[in-house]
């Protein structure tokens, strides 16, 4: 059995594929994007799973303002496995304190998203609640994102989780990609990761990722790999 922390506990609120943060950065008014993993693949230990789908939502509701609906299905590939497991779900609030670089401006980028974390299906049946600040800047020759979030976890544990993301040159069609994550939920868990990969920016409408990520989890290491695309619905105007 996995730890909460990976399969139902706090979870990454934020999103942005194919990583564990975000960027300062929402959606156009009445724009819809769905950012999709079809088949991903984790191991920690002896235990292998596959998240499929790994599925994110999100809508313009407003200037400045999206709303996100997420979760994904969990499937332990075990002899003793219980069946899907609906984990990481929650819906968010997105919004735009400060537009910068991201948006075509001047200076940093600064988004807050806040929301609830639902409960899981089977393992988890606890509801929590978490409040993300994110700060991008894009400069010529790359872009960087930083998170900061707090949680209250589905097990009312308090929990902080930090990212930092770099990007490739964006004027590049396919860019190299890399993200630092560190979680700790102070009920006893705790896990760091590494990630790299690639963004295709197909056009405006369509992106494709392809990354790696390793680290550990309560001194156990883990293996991930993760491919997706983001799609973009609507009345569409470029995010990114």
């Amino acid at each position: 059995m996995l730890p909460l922390l990976v399969i139902g506990g706090s979870g990454p609120a934020l999103a942005y594929r194919p990583f564990n943060g975000t960027d300062a950065a929402v959606a156009e008014p009445g724009v819809v994007e769905l950012e999709l993993g079809p088949i991903q693949y984790f191991e920690a230990g002896s235990t292998p799973v596959l998240f499929s789908p790994d599925a994110v939502f999100n809508y313009g509701v407003g200037e400045r303002w999206e709303f996100v609906l997420q979760g994904r299905l969990a499937h332990e590939l075990l002899p003793d496995s219980q069946g899907p497991n609906l984990v990481d779900n929650g819906v968010f609030l997105k919004g735009m304190l400060r537009e910068g670089s991201l948006q075509d401006k001047s200076g940093p980028s600064i988004a807050t998203e806040f929301g609830l974390l639902l409960p899981a299906t089977r393992d988890d049946p606890g509801t929590g609640a978490s409040l993300a600040l994110i700060v991008s800047q894009r400069w010529q020759a790359l872009t960087l994102h930083l998170n900061a979030e707090v949680a209250m976890t589905r097990q009312q544990h308090p929990d902080t989780a930090y990212s930092v993301i770099v990007e490739g040159p964006y004027s590049w069609p396919v860019r190299p990609v890399a993200e630092f994550f560190y979680e700790r939920d102070f009920g006893g868990s705790e896990i760091g990761s590494g990630l790299v990969g690639a963004l295709w920016q197909v056009n405006d409408n369509l992106a494709v990722d392809f990354a790696l990520r390793g680290g550990w989890i309560d001194g156990v290491a883990f293996k991930e790999v993760r491919a997706g695309v983001t799609i973009g619905f609507g009345v569409f105007a470029a995010r990114r």
